[in-house]
């Protein structure tokens, strides 16, 4: 049986120009079993690694099966590593959602209001997604590490709007009226904290050196996962607030200014 190995890198060269030389040749083996590496390098500029294997499995790998029955497929190098990093980056990121919303409960003594402050991480991914399609970017590794870093930036904006509605709330003014005050009062420190934030990432999503090529994709998620993040904080969590003090208020009809959200 043989072993096809798409190495390191992509592991495509088929669609690579091909030159003629001469080598050393040589019979290469893995398990006791006769293997061939096939390896090349990536132009960015027209695919990325991900679109050329899935151009490889989905044309050319299922002939090729066909042809060699016997053959055994295996994709190694940097598509395998960042793999298995994309899950283990998953399960870490889940596990930090999990202790950010227990540490928010532990805080607010409750467990509905957690939700409103955490609901604002999604909706950085549309800013990070949009953020890579303006810069021409491709949602690579440093990507998927600046998404996962930016969930614990983008909560800050909604613990200051709920900390601030309880705070009114216990003062006796109603919560509705608390969370307009919230989105007033907090507008300008909110503001100025992103845009500070987003003014200290600009020279790295300005730099054109070869050497921060890797780190613009992680800025990029900051950067525009924050401003998405920053303007859903503003309107969303003070509109969600005040939907589940409604919600609760319907419970059994028990007024829950002692309650959860309280």
């Amino acid at each position: 049986m043989s072993c096809l190995l798409l190495g390191k890198r992509t592991g495509i060269a088929f669609f690579f120009r091909q030159s003629r030389g001469r080598t050393r040749a040589r019979i290469h083996r893995v398990d006791g079993q006769r293997a061939v590496t096939v390896q090349g390098d990536v132009d960015r500029a027209v695919a990325n690694a991900q679109e050329l294997l899935a151009q490889a499995r989905a044309k050319f790998i299922p002939g090729l099966l066909e042809r060699y029955p016997g053959l055994r497929l295996d994709v190694q190098g940097e598509s395998k590593e960042s793999a298995k990093t994309g899950q283990s980056i998953g399960r870490n990121v889940l596990l930090g959602l999990i202790g950010v919303y227990m540490l928010l409960a532990l805080q607010f003594r409750g467990y509905l209001a957690p939700i409103t402050v955490m609901l604002v991480i999604p909706t950085a991914f549309i800013g990070v997604v949009f953020g890579h399609m303006a810069l021409g970017l491709d949602l690579t590794m440093p990507s998927i590490v600046g998404m996962a870093s930016l969930f614990g930036v983008v909560v800050n904006d909604s613990i200051l709007l709920v900390t601030f509605i309880r705070q009114e709330r216990r003062r006796g003014m109603v919560t509705i009226d608390a969370a307009k005050q919230a989105g007033r009062a907090r507008f300008r420190p909110i503001l100025l904290t992103s845009i500070t934030t987003i003014a200290g990432l600009l020279p790295l999503l300005l730099e054109k050196s070869r050497q921060a090529q890797i780190l613009i994709p992680l800025a990029a998620s900051l950067a525009f996962g924050l401003v998405t993040a920053t303007v859903a904080a503003l309107f969303l969590v003070p509109a969600v607030y005040v939907i589940l003090y409604d919600l609760e208020s319907l419970d059994l009809g028990r007024i829950p200014e002692y309650r959860t959200l309280a």
